[in-house]
């Protein structure tokens, strides 16, 4: 019986360190995103146009997704996003990304990947359990500097825009192929318990402390873009 008590009281202990290591990784991943945000709306001459972040339904950052070699890390392929909602920008949600097809990126080390969802059936997609960019969602490189040219069809080309910045270029990037599903261990981690996509992007759940530097980001962005004109 002792052993029993024990081998329960261990497990538990484990179970508890755990949560706290994977709630510090996500947490470090919000504040990654959010100075991924500030840096590229810092040099607006090759960010995000100012009319593509006033169209956003969403944005979705991944920090540092590669980092070496053709396959993804656990935790470099790991990402956040938020969407527009009734009362703002929503409390994050949290996802993984794997393959896909990455043109003339694979194999350098720490891309950071920014999508601009454009529409509400890009934004249901982020609702789901899993999707794939370029068969459930389109994608295509998004346009970049301080304005997305009048004469270029940027909003219907694709629910999502997406980029990329490697070694201080940033550039649009084609990334078809790729899987998206919902981040379960960084959900709970953050929110406490199972609960749904639809729910926190809807702007139906309050945005924890941590996640504010994130959505901050995101709502400068588009000052930061003004400002620098």
């Amino acid at each position: 019986m002792k052993k029993v008590i024990t081998l329960v009281a261990l497990l538990g202990m484990t179970s508890i360190g755990w949560a706290g290591t994977n709630r510090e990784a996500t947490n470090d991943r919000l504040d990654h995103a959010g100075r991924v945000i500030h840096e590229i709306m810092d040099a607006p001459d090759k960010g995000i146009p100012e009319e593509v972040l006033e169209h956003a339904k969403c944005i979705a950052v991944v920090p540092h997704l590669l980092k070496g070699g053709f396959v993804f890390g656990a935790e470099n392929g790991r990402g956040v996003a938020t969407c527009r909602s009734s009362n703002g920008w929503s409390a994050p949600i949290f996802f993984a990304i794997t393959g896909g097809s990455w043109g003339l990126q694979i194999g350098v080390e720490g891309v950071d990947l920014v999508m601009i969802i454009q529409n509400e059936r890009g934004m249901h997609q982020l609702l789901s359990s899993k999707f794939e960019l370029g068969a459930d969602a389109s994608a295509a490189a998004g346009p970049v500097g301080r304005h997305a040219s009048a004469d270029t069809d940027w909003k219907m080309d694709a629910e999502i825009l997406t980029y990329s910045r490697a070694r201080g270029a940033f550039a649009g990037l084609t990334l078809n192929g790729a899987s998206i599903r919902r981040d379960d261990d960084s959900t709970e981690a953050i929110y406490g318990h199972d609960i749904s996509n639809a729910r926190i992007l809807k702007g139906e759940i309050a945005v924890p402390e941590s996640a504010r530097p994130f959505l901050n980001a995101v709502r400068g962005a588009k000052a930061q873009a003004v400002a620098s004109k």
